[in-house]
């Protein structure tokens, strides 16, 4: 497996696999479907977008890295992270995490910022724990699941 930057025939794919995650409803904030222009438009917007690609050159997780904020919090970014469900429990997660943080620092990012992981996805916190991620706090009810309950969210960051 390689991470490299994505192109623009990666899209159908990245769109699969965001979709199945925004599908999922506990994890992404999206409630809506990328779709061929709104993918492109999505993954055109950030700074970076890596993925992992496999030997047979299918693409099996992805990432997304841009500003958290902007003016005087431009320094700080945030981003997100999927792996197809049939590659989980492989560790690409780290890899897309590890190459993420090496990509935001080439880019002139300070500190990695994650918004809303619920507090509930284990697996993700305790990569980022292991990763060296710091949790700033709870915030409860902070994240509606796609069956209408709410979990709490845990904001994480990482200085560069």
């Amino acid at each position: 497996m390689i991470i490299r930057k994505y192109e623009k025939n990666d899209l159908e794919q990245m769109i699969a696999i965001w979709n199945e995650i925004v599908d999922d409803g506990i994890s992404f904030p999206q409630e809506e479907p990328l779709d061929n222009f709104t993918g492109e438009q999505f993954f055109l917007s950030q700074s970076y977008c890596g993925v992992a690609v496999d030997d047979s050159g299918s693409i099996i997780g992805l990432y997304i890295l841009h500003p958290n904020n902007v003016g005087r919090c431009g320094h700080i970014c945030n981003a997100s992270y999927a792996v197809l469900s049939s590659h989980r429990g492989q560790h690409i997660g780290e890899k897309l995490v590890r190459d993420c943080i090496r990509k935001a620092r080439e880019i002139g990012f300070k500190i990695l910022q994650f918004n809303a992981v619920v507090e509930t996805n284990i697996h993700a916190r305790h990569l980022y724990e292991k990763i060296g991620f710091i949790q700033l706090g709870v915030i409860p009810q902070g994240f509606r699941m796609k069956d209408g309950h709410y979990e709490n969210i845990c904001p994480y960051y990482i200085v560069l």
